[in-house]
């Protein structure tokens, strides 16, 4: 048996846990120098098991947004996965184990960064929901079973030893004399004007042989369903979410519909990559995330598709006119009680999901306001804020004229303005 071959375990449910996790130590994913966007880490996992680096780097990328977890494993990865063409890891360097390309003052930095990338996590609130764990928990298990699973391939082999290996040998050396002996012409006759019966064509030298047939392309495999299959559900689990949230359960928000909806696309990701299927799931992940990652970073507490769209002009006269709600999903809204009868008490809300809403009021009235927008200018009787997730204004102007009114104005996104008239 040659010593360059290399000894592939025995994959199957007789493969126990410890060593599944030996042998991938053993042939860990090595990070490429050609091919990769930062470090390699992506790419290297992604060509040791055969799977599209992207979806590796969507999954490090959903990672960081909602579990934190990514950027540590990412640094993880850059400090113990071997690049191309080094026979140890960055870690394995620093600790006398071999010799790596990167410096020792380097494996320290990654070293100290560890520490405020495990920090980060663990501050960010998403530890104590238990998100955290659970993402890093389904990156670990994704990482064992596509070893375990796919682990026999892309194994990757030692580089090369630096010096030559020697190719002299006895018998060759003693072939070669015995050739040189053989052939020696003591009268240097031209060979070429030897007339030698039975002459070969080709001059005494051994006869071409034709090239070998190049081999047939492979067949093409079938086309997986799983992306379709799965945009299918993720549409299906999108649509029921938005109508439950438009019957009134509360759950069913927004920002609860895209995470739903962005778990389904994840989990064909996942299984896509077993079976080389679902690239083009990719292209509804990363949108996905971004409006994902935009809902939970800023606060759309009041943002809702109950409303009409478009712009909303009202001027009651009479207190009975005034409605308990004005409402639009997307539009302004311009609310005028300055006509209102004097000693007239009302109340009323008004909602606005994206866009601008302004209050008259009149200028004598008694004025209990309450103002609030996720994301905008505030700017109530006089008192403003501005910027995203800013506190609500919530006080009482007093008034001269007998004249009571209580307005509540929110909006997801837009500014809002209540002012005298």
């Amino acid at each position: 048996m040659s010593g360059s071959e290399t000894q592939v375990p025995k994959r199957g449910p007789a493969a126990g846990f410890e060593e599944t996790v030996k042998d991938f130590w053993r042939s860990r994913p090595v990070r490429p120098v050609a091919g990769l966007k930062f470090a390699g880490v992506a790419a290297g996992i992604g060509y040791r098991y055969g799977i599209d680096p992207t979806v590796v780097r969507v999954a490090l990328v959903a990672a960081t947004v909602f579990g934190g977890f990514g950027v540590f494993v990412y640094l993880l990865g850059w400090l113990f996965l071997p690049q191309e063409g080094d026979p140890v890891s960055a870690f394995e360097s620093l600790i006398g184990r071999g010799r790596a390309s990167s410096s020792p003052a380097f494996a320290v930095m990654l070293l100290i960064l560890l520490f405020p990338g495990l920090t980060w996590t663990l501050s960010g609130g998403w530890m104590t929901d238990g998100t955290g764990l659970i993402g890093f928990a389904l990156m670990a298990v994704a990482l064992y079973l596509l070893h375990r699973n796919r682990g026999q391939f892309n194994r990757p082999t030692m580089p090369a030893p630096a010096y030559p290996t020697a190719a002299f040998s006895m018998a060759s050396a003693a072939s070669t004399s015995t050739a040189t002996e053989g052939g020696w012409d003591p009268l240097a006759a031209d060979p070429s004007a030897w007339d030698l019966p039975n002459a070969s064509p080709s001059g005494g030298l051994p006869p071409r042989t034709p090239p070998p047939p190049s081999a047939p392309p492979a067949p093409r495999g079938r086309k997986s369903k799983i992306g379709a299959a799965t945009f299918g559900i993720a549409v299906l689990v999108a649509g029921v979410g938005t109508v439950l949230g438009l019957d009134g359960q509360a759950w069913f928000t927004p920002q609860h519909v895209v995470g739903l909806t962005l778990g389904v696309v994840g989990i064909g990701l996942v299984a896509g990559s077993f079976v080389r299927g679902g690239r083009g799931l990719i292209g509804l992940a990363v949108p996905l995330a971004v409006v994902g990652m935009a809902l939970t970073t800023v606060p759309f507490e009041n943002f809702s598709v109950k409303g009409g769209v478009g712009d909303l002009t009202a001027t009651p006269v009479q207190a009975s006119e005034v409605l308990p709600e004005y409402h639009r999903s997307a539009g302004n809204i311009d609310l005028d009680l300055t006509k209102l009868p004097a000693g007239a008490s009302v109340s009323t809300k008004v909602s606005n999901g994206a866009g601008n809403s302004t209050v008259l009021v009149p200028a004598g009235a008694e004025v209990k306001v309450f103002c609030e927008t996720g994301a905008g200018e505030v700017d109530c009787l006089g008192q403003s804020r501005s910027g995203v997730g800013e506190d609500a204004v919530d006080f009482t102007a007093q008034g001269t004229n007998g004249q009571k009114i209580t307005v509540k104005v929110e909006n997801g996104v837009g500014n809002v303005e209540v002012r005298r008239g």
